[in-house]
């Protein structure tokens, strides 16, 4: 199915929690599409939530096998600004900042930035804890992530 002629969304919730910073840390993804959710999560022993943000809206992309529509919803301003602002500077730069220091998880954001090329996205950052039904889900998702790399599951 072309996404082009589909005019349904997928809609994309994730998160990123990590139990001291760095420490042991959990990705969240909550997936809707015509009725549907699809849950994703998992985690890492030693990292960073930033790591664990990007990494969310890493396997959210790659667990999709067609070119999709999306609106992809994220309570992290890093991962909102970075790929919709941030990015350009950091690839004309070489993936360097500003201030010719490298690009902090560069590893994350060329993977990001070449899965986002394959879908059409629409960014949407939303406050974290405030309510927001799908961000609480993808919260809850990325504290199992920690709970399973905790438990040694």
């Amino acid at each position: 199915m072309n996404s082009k002629q589909n005019s349904k969304v997928v809609d994309i919730f994730t998160d990123g929690a990590c139990k001291g910073n760095p420490g042991v840390g959990g990705w969240g993804v909550l997936l809707r599409y015509d009725g549907r959710a699809q849950e994703l999560f998992g985690g890492e022993k030693q990292t960073t939530n930033n790591r664990m943000e990007l990494l969310a809206t890493i396997r959210a992309l790659e667990s999709l096998n067609i070119p999709c529509k999306i609106r992809l919803h994220t309570d992290s301003q890093y991962v909102q600004k970075g790929i919709s602002e941030w990015i350009h500077a950091w690839k004309m730069r070489g993936w360097l900042t500003a201030s010719k220091k490298p690009v902090k998880n560069a590893d994350l954001w060329q993977q990001l930035d070449g899965l986002s090329q394959q879908h059409e996205i629409e960014w949407i950052w939303v406050r974290g804890h405030a309510g927001h039904d799908g961000n609480e889900q993808a919260d809850e998702l990325a504290n199992r992530g920690v709970a399973q790399v905790l438990s040694g599951s």
